[in-house]
């Protein structure tokens, strides 16, 4: 496993000859939001980015967006060589990889969507402007805005019985860089969904129970515009799906990539 600086964002890379997996995490995520389920990848060569202003890759443009971020990854896999990988994602990473595969079809063999959903709710883009706001008062305001995400995007499975899932959710958030944390929420208070209608890949829809971002009404209707899509809801879980239940994840994702 290698971990360099490519086309702007700090990506792990497995290395290896096989089939690509680019692996796309969400807001107050990073590349290790992947961690609990490589196994599900095999001998695939699996690319992990930190996004722009997340995690390691701490530069963000002002006025980043959606399409940025695509573009960003879409440089990523050629600066690697990679013409065509399989794209799995979660949450605000989701919106990314469906516009990713409307934008760039040629380079998409599936999507593999965790938490998914086509674009925020209404009700949900002016609170998501305001934690930008509250974001960029500095680190103590990112503790603020990690325990009210472990309170209300965990289920009460998670929270009674795995303490280390809530520990890896607050730590996530908690070290991502201020400035771009919050602009990353703006991105995502502004994210459109993508014309996915005439996408002919297969598609992975995964989210829990308990998830009140990717919710699992929210999930069928994403299935429903699709041509070949597979959904699960997972019990007990909440929005933080490999966190939450890593295994269930590995059986569902190695069923999928399995021909």
């Amino acid at each position: 496993m290698s971990s360099a600086r490519i086309n702007g964002l700090w990506v792990e890379d497995s290395g290896g000859s096989g089939e690509a997996v680019l692996c796309i995490h969400g807001l107050g995520g990073t590349s290790n939001f992947w961690s609990p389920i490589l196994s599900a990848f095999g001998e695939r060569r699996v690319i992990r980015p930190d996004l722009a202003g997340a995690g390691r890759s701490p530069e963000a443009p002002d006025g980043l967006s959606i399409a940025h971020h695509v573009e960003s990854l879409v440089g990523v896999l050629d600066a690697l060589g990679i013409e065509q990988a399989h794209v799995v994602a979660h949450s605000m990473g989701t919106i990314i990889a469906q516009h990713l595969a409307v934008a760039h079809p040629g380079r998409v063999r599936s999507l593999a969507l965790f938490g998914p959903l086509a674009a925020p709710a209404d009700a949900a883009r002016e609170p998501t402007r305001k934690r930008a706001e509250l974001a960029r008062s500095g680190p103590a305001a990112l503790q603020e805005i990690a325990d009210a995400i472990v309170k209300a995007a965990t289920s009460a499975e998670t929270k009674a019985e795995r303490p280390v899932a809530l520990a890896l959710v607050r730590e996530s958030v908690m070290r991502q860089p201020p400035e771009g944390y919050a602009r990353n929420c703006e991105a995502l208070a502004e994210a459109q969904a993508a014309a996915i209608e005439p996408l002919k890949i297969p598609v992975l829809l995964v989210t829990g129970d308990e998830d009140g971002v990717g919710t699992p009404a929210g999930t069928a209707a994403l299935a429903g515009r699709l041509t070949d899509a597979r959904s699960y809801v997972l019990q007990g879980c909440g929005h933080w799906t490999t966190y939450e239940k890593p295994f269930e994840s590995i059986r569902i994702l190695t069923d999928f990539y399995t021909p």
